[in-house]
């Protein structure tokens, strides 16, 4: 079972620059997956669960080595079926040399604060938009302004003001293209296997297996039990649930 994560397209800080000058000199990082893989795997008859030792679990040389094959040899699968247009003057030969003349580098290392840990703070990139609506300050004349992030301080001490074209070019920056999703599901968690093998896992490990949080509640619902806030709370007493049951709209 792997569990990728495309966290944002281009996380470039494309909605935070501190200055223009940063925006000439930024070095923009490239598209990148978090995966998260458990230390083990059910048996070929699925009776028991392997775990993985606990001082070892990938070769990370051999997997990068591995990985690297397996990108280039899909790549020229989509060139060679037509899926991609590059240039008139491209030369996947060239390409393909120059991708083999690099080590590529797939960074694992063990967890250090815990699994919990690990999906809250993925979950800070696949559960929220590219800028939150209280960072907005002001839309006037066409311009935008709204807040920065200094990553000196880790606070949103300064402003940015864009046009309206520019601001809404980067915000789509963060917009995964056409056929990607922010996570996708493997092994016994996709959606073919994890009815028949997520309950049996977790029967092998001899863990506990938990509802979500949230099965069947509405929205409404799922606000109060996060924020800890009731809404419609009636004026008067304080207690009672107000509920809409009509609306009309004054007309002059």
């Amino acid at each position: 079972m792997w569990l990728p994560v495309i966290p944002c397209w281009f996380k470039a800080r494309l909605m935070h620059r501190l200055n223009e000058a940063d925006m000439e000199n930024q070095r923009y990082p490239p598209p990148h997956i978090h995966m998260i893989i458990p230390a083990g795997g059910l048996s070929e008859d699925r009776m028991e669960w392997v775990a993985s030792p606990d001082k070892f679990f990938l070769p990370v040389k051999v997997l990068s080595r591995i990985f690297r094959g397996i990108v280039c040899k899909k790549l020229a699968e989509v060139i060679n079926q037509g899926d991609i247009f590059p240039p008139d003057d491209f030369s996947w030969k060239e390409l393909k040399d120059k991708l083999y003349q690099k080590n590529w580098n797939v960074y694992a290392k063990s967890l250090l604060s815990g699994p919990d840990r690990v999906i809250e703070y993925l979950g800070r990139y696949t559960h929220r938009v590219a800028i939150s609506n209280s960072r907005i300050l002001s839309v006037e004349n066409d311009q935008i302004t709204f807040k920065i992030k200094d990553y000196r301080t880790d606070n949103y001490t300064s402003t940015m003001t864009l046009s309206v074209v520019e601001f809404i070019r980067r915000f789509f920056q963060h917009v995964l293209p056409n056929g990607f999703y922010k996570i996708r599901y493997f092994g016994f968690l996709s959606l073919s296997m994890a009815k028949e093998l997520v309950g049996l896992v977790f029967e092998l490990l001899e863990k506990s297996q938990f509802l979500p949080r949230f099965e069947g509640l509405n929205g409404m619902e799922i606000y109060q039990e996060i924020s800890g806030k009731r809404q419609r709370l009636c004026p008067v007493c304080g207690s009672g649930v107000m509920h809409l049951f009509n609306e009309s709209v004054k007309s002059g």
